[in-house]
């Protein structure tokens, strides 16, 4: 492994270093173990990569900016409402549904880590819930999810499309368990279903015995 050159861009290729030795290590990247990786005085790691949490948090942005990007093209489109909520979600899962069947191993690695480091993923599942919640204000205009608030509506459909958002699921449910076709009915029975209104299945005064 040899140091980038000077035409290279040092921090870009640093961080693939660092991805690359994830995969291979199963620990979380060290500004120490990066300088060693690349072949590098730890002086020069330390002048890009000022702590080891902004060393991860770079790699974070490196490995969720593709998503970012998806959700901000299906948001910003001309779809209909429905479309864009599969879409939302399909082109994502898909995305890490590739991931998964590369590098079955890498990606368990960067699931554990991410569990372990979950402050520092925090904030782009946030930024993920932001977004969900533009989708389903548009969808409130359109007249759907009667009767629900925002953050109400998505708790609930957070929680139905949870195995295809939840890149873990993949480890567990993967091939024709989780099929997009199965996604785009979870989505048509949310959108024909969802809604604030009482129907008979929540609880009035505990178990009743016919």
């Amino acid at each position: 492994m040899t140091a980038p050159s000077n035409g290279d861009n040092e921090r870009a290729q640093l961080l693939r270093l660092a991805m690359q030795a994830i995969a291979r290590t199963g620990e979380t990247p060290t500004r120490a173990a990066l300088a060693k990786e690349a072949r590098m005085p730890r002086a020069r790691i330390d002048a890009i990569f000022a702590t080891d949490d902004e060393l991860f948090d770079a790699i974070l942005e490196q490995w969720y900016a593709p998503d970012i990007a998806i959700m901000e093209e299906v948001i910003e489109s001309d779809l209909p409402i429905r479309r864009k909520f599969y879409e939302f979600f399909a082109r994502r899962f898909r995305r890490a549904r590739e991931r998964f069947r590369k590098d079955p191993a890498a990606f368990a690695v960067y699931c554990e880590i991410g569990t372990d480091k979950f402050e520092n993923v925090r904030g782009y599942i946030d930024l993920a819930d932001h977004y969900l919640s533009e989708l389903i204000a548009q969808a409130q205009e359109e007249g759907y999810f009667a009767g629900l608030g925002i953050n109400r509506a998505l708790s609930l459909i957070n929680q139905m499309v949870a195995c295809y958002i939840l890149p873990q699921m993949l480890m567990i449910l993967d091939e024709d368990k989780l099929a997009e076709d199965k996604l785009a009915t979870i989505i048509d029975t949310l959108f024909d279903g969802l809604s604030g209104e009482a129907r008979g299945a929540a609880p009035v005064a505990g178990l009743r015995i016919a």
